[in-house]
């Protein structure tokens, strides 16, 4: 819009250095192995599935009112239509007969650990956003070396001048524009899947005491978004109606 050209903000040298410069430095404080990640991390924040409380809510109540009807056994049948892992190990377990303690506390373990795995993944792209400003600095005096070797030959300061900022651009740019804020979306992501597995626990720990559907119901409803418990009392309100009609219909 200036009248700039965008090709010159491709600098190879400025980018080496800021991105060559951020995995070294990630290389050095972080295992191989978390490292390797990074790509399936990257990927994650774009395309992972966002949870969906409301349909693990209606899972886990229509988990109860069969419970309630055939007994705990019967859910067996359900294990190949759950989707959620941490819900499909939890029924299993249930199923099994498992004391309700020892099934909480398995699966708090499994959150855990998962939860250790999200926070490493989160701590990598955030420590990737506190190298690339660095490495943008360091590009800069770099450059800006190189300007003052070549004082002699007033025709390439300009360029010279031009690469060693780019640097510094590469680094304040990478580091807000894609390294934190990916971050940050990382653990917002955690943060919507702790509130799921917690949920998760609850409605296990209603259908394994065998309280009434219309209970866990009530139960759930603190962990659901707005428009989840809008929805959820619409429904209720359509199903007490329709008890109503039957009720008039039989008298």
């Amino acid at each position: 819009m200036e009248g700039g050209d965008v090709l010159s903000f491709l600098k190879p040298s400025a980018a080496l250095i800021v991105f060559g410069g951020t995995f070294g430095a990630t290389l050095i404080s972080h295992p191989g192995a978390v490292i390797a990640k990074l790509p399936k991390m990257i990927g994650k924040t774009f395309f992972a599935r966002a949870p969906r409380p409301t349909e693990v809510a209606k899972t886990l109540v229509a988990l109860s009112e069969r419970a309630r009807r055939e007994g705990l056994l019967a859910l067996e049948e359900e294990l190949p239509k759950i989707d959620n892992p941490l819900l499909r190990k939890g029924v299993m377990l249930v199923v099994d007969g498992t004391d309700p303690e020892l099934v909480r506390n398995v699966l708090l373990s499994d959150i855990s650990v998962r939860d250790r795995e999200l926070e490493g993944e989160a701590g990598l792209l955030e420590a990737m956003g506190g190298f690339a400003p660095t490495m943008g600095i360091i590009g800069t005096v770099m450059g800006l070396v190189n300007v003052l070797s070549q004082m002699s030959d007033p025709t390439h300061l300009g360029e010279a001048i031009a690469v060693a900022f780019i640097a510094t651009f590469y680094g304040v740019g990478s580091a807000n524009l894609l390294w934190l804020p990916l971050g940050t979306k990382l653990k917002k992501q955690a943060e919507a899947g702790q509130l799921l597995d917690e949920m998760i626990l609850e409605g296990l720990a209603s259908i394994q005491s065998g309280e009434n559907p219309r209970i866990l119901q009530e139960r759930l409803q603190p962990y659901l978004p707005r428009e989840g418990k809008a929805k959820e009392a619409k429904e209720q309100e359509s199903d007490a109606e329709a008890g109503r009609v039957r009720e008039a219909q039989t008298a």
